[in-house]
């Protein structure tokens, strides 16, 4: 079964790439429209349309769609996760100590510990709000940052800290080790972030992004690299790693967004400095004011200690 979508170009997206103006015209993947233009699903004006085709406004569209398979629920199986630590347990909420390579929850094509299934293994019952594999997760650390992270026990719990974090008065501080100096030493971000227009699994400043702001100051300059203190007012995928590669300051050890693989090897480094030091929030129970810190993991103490030396 499959679904035919037929349309005039919109002006919107005159001049655009195939794979571009149909990933959001259609709200898909480039990759996935590309798949499509290849097996020959994409027709502009009759013809068959390549991914790297331009649209024309008024051009007569025709798409079709494959019938979407029902989606396959993931769970986490329970698993002791090495190197994960429960900070503080009540009956509302537990705040973890997230090792590295550990994600939040599971994820199609991901095979590796999770948050969730760690303290399923411990025992922990969470809440059961959330999408069946992200049960209780309010908010997420990427699979390479350590750190603070509070999941939800009860239903209640969930509820106020989903709502705490999109209002932004949870308090997230992060500690960075950046290439080079940022100038100024104190200052703030501000600039739109959304997915990479040629690279799926990254982000980008993209105008018309969702809004993302970082603000940082300098804790301690090296030679070859800053500490920062690092505040998000907004909670935006890879949001510090890409603000700071923008300013041509990424993350020391961040590859993927253009550290520079010789001083990462120097130091030591597998993955980018990185770590979600402190997390402040009001407690779902009574409203109390509660924060909690976790210190820097091995990786990233031994390669302050180098950057130091």
């Amino acid at each position: 079964m499959s679904d035919l979508r037929q349309l005039p170009v919109p002006d919107g997206l005159d001049g655009m790439r195939v794979d571009a103006g149909l990933s959001r015209l259609l709200g898909l993947s480039r990759t996935v429209v590309a798949t499509l233009a290849e097996d020959g699903m994409i027709a502009l004006d009759g013809r068959a349309a390549g991914k790297s085709d331009r649209l024309t406004a008024g051009s007569w569209l025709e798409v079709e769609l494959p019938e979407p398979a029902a989606p396959a629920v993931i769970t986490a199986p329970p698993e002791l996760v090495g190197g994960m630590t429960v900070l503080h347990e009540d009956d509302d909420i537990v705040v973890v100590d997230k090792p590295v390579g550990v994600a939040a929850h599971p994820s199609p094509g991901w095979t590796g510990p999770t948050v969730v299934g760690g303290l399923a293994a411990l025992g922990v019952r969470v809440s059961t709000s959330g999408a069946a594999e992200r049960q209780g997760v309010v908010h997420r650390l990427d699979v390479g940052t350590t750190g603070v992270m509070v999941v939800a026990k009860s239903e209640h719990a969930y509820s106020v800290l989903k709502r705490a974090f999109k209002e932004r008065t949870v308090e997230k501080r992060y500690h960075a080790v950046v290439q080079g100096h940022p100038d100024p030493t104190s200052g703030t971000i501000d600039a739109p972030l959304d997915r990479h227009p040629k690279h799926d699994y990254k982000f980008a400043v993209v105008a018309g992004g969702k809004p993302s702001v970082t603000h940082y100051d300098t804790i301690e300059a090296f030679r070859a690299a800053s500490l920062l203190d690092v505040h998000l007012e907004t909670g935006r995928t890879h949001q510090i790693r890409v603000h700071f590669s923008a300013l041509r300051h990424p993350c020391v050890g961040d590859l993927t967004y253009g550290a520079d693989p010789t001083l990462a090897k120097r130091l030591g480094l597998q993955r980018q400095w990185l770590h979600a030091r402190s997390l402040g929030f009001e407690h779902p129970a009574d409203g109390r004011w509660v924060e909690f810190t976790s210190e820097y993991p091995a990786d990233l103490a031994r390669a302050l200690e180098r950057l130091r030396d």
